[in-house]
Order: structure tokens, then C-alpha cells, then sequence
């Protein structure tokens, strides 16, 4: 199973989901994690640059390890070898969708998918023990929820651009990314444990 982030640079808002999906998963499933991979790039990224400082502070802050990260630009090989693509924004989506258009129903923004949970019956899903085909069936589960999405539920599916803001901004969108994520992954682990390890870090307002 292998899930993947898209933004615009690739060095703030999809670096922060890949790096928090990882740590959640590691603390979550310790050596079965290793079954999900994680990985992110960029519509226009600014290749081989590591994170936005302020974005990387965030993300140490949530209990991720912004260590070693180089951005990549967006391929269609990267969207084809990858089970869940999760963008940023709507934009993000349909430029994905035109490198690989096979993609539509493995291929979401972020909140769209964490919209979406909601209609899934989680207890449905394969066991954990199984957790490839558990991955792949919550994917499909999101797939069959998609038409029942009215338009206007869709006007909440961005998370914004924080590059060349203030901190404060850089904090905003880290809760965003952090609040759509972790019900996501919890519906993967089979887990409602609110002690992972990111949620250690941050006590939100």
C-alpha cells in the first residue's frame, strides 16, 4: 500500500501529511507499518529543497521528523505506482488526474477523503491483521461515497498555501492537515487511541 501527497512546492502542506501519516503509522503499528509507504511531491516543486522552516517547525511540533526531506517534482509514474493519492487542494486533484486520468477513483484532496469517512461503515472493513487489503478496501469504501457529495460540500476541500506566511499561518494549516489525517488513519489502524504520538505534542484551542 502506498500513499501519496501532493501540494504546489512540496515543501510545506504535503511534506507535513506524508511526514505525520508516517510517524502515526510507525507509533500506531510499530514493524507491521512497514506494510504502507508514504511519500509526497509537487505540482511546481522547488526540487532537492528540504522543508519550509516554519513548516518543519510545525511538524516537529505534531511529532513528525521533517529530517532528510527533498522535494520532488509530480510524475504520473509517482500517481500510477501509488494506492491513495491525497491533494491539498481541488487544483492539486485535477492536475494529478491529468498526468493519469486511471487515477479518479484512488485520487482525493485531503478533507474531501476525511469528508467522506463518514458515510463508510469502518467496522465493515478487512481486519488489521490483514492490513494491505484493509488499505485498499477503505479506499474503494471512500470511492463509493464520492456521488453522494453535493457541490457546495466541496467549497471546504482546500487546505491553503502557507508558503511566504507568517508562523501563525504555517500553525493554522498544520492543525488543518493534522484534523483530516488522523481520522483517516485511525479508519486504516482499526484505532480510536488518542495517544499516538502526535497527539502528545499538540493540545489544540
Amino acid at each position: 500500500m502506498q500513499i501519496f501527497f501532493v501540494c504546489t512546492g512540496n515543501i510545506c502542506r504535503s511534506p507535513m501529511a506524508e511526514r505525520l501519516t508516517r510517524a502515526f503509522l510507525d507509533d500506531a503499528l510499530g514493524a507491521t507499518a512497514a506494510v504502507v509507504g508514504t511519500a509526497s511531491a509537487g505540482t511546481h516543486a522547488v526540487v532537492d529543497r528540504g522543508m519550509e522552516p516554519s513548516s518543519a517547525l510545525v511538524l516537529a511540533g505534531l511529532g513528525g521528523d521533517p529530517s532528510g526531506f527533498a522535494a520532488r517534482q509530480l510524475t504520473a509514474e509517482m500517481v500510477t505506482a501509488s494506492d491513495l493519492t491525497l491533494t491539498m487542494t481541488r487544483r492539486h486533484r485535477r492536475a494529478v488526474l491529468r498526468l493519469a486520468p486511471r487515477a479518479m477513483f484512488r485520487t482525493y484532496t485531503l478533507r474531501e477523503a476525511a469528508a467522506l469517512l463518514g458515510g463508510v461503515d469502518q467496522a465493515g472493513l478487512p481486519p488489521v491483521d490483514v492490513l494491505d487489503t484493509r488499505a485498499r478496501e477503505l479506499v474503494s469504501a471512500l470511492g463509493r461515497q464520492r456521488a453522494s457529495r453535493r457541490g457546495s460540500d466541496q467549497e471546504d476541500d482546500d487546505v491553503v498555501d502557507p508558503i511566504g506566511q507568517r508562523p501563525e499561518v504555517h500553525q493554522k494549516v498544520g492543525e488543518q492537515v493534522f484534523r483530516a489525517l488522523v481520522p483517516l488513519l485511525q479508519a486504516l489502524c482499526g484505532t480510536t487511541d488518542e495517544d499516538a504520538v502526535m497527539t502528545r505534542s499538540l493540545n489544540f484551542a
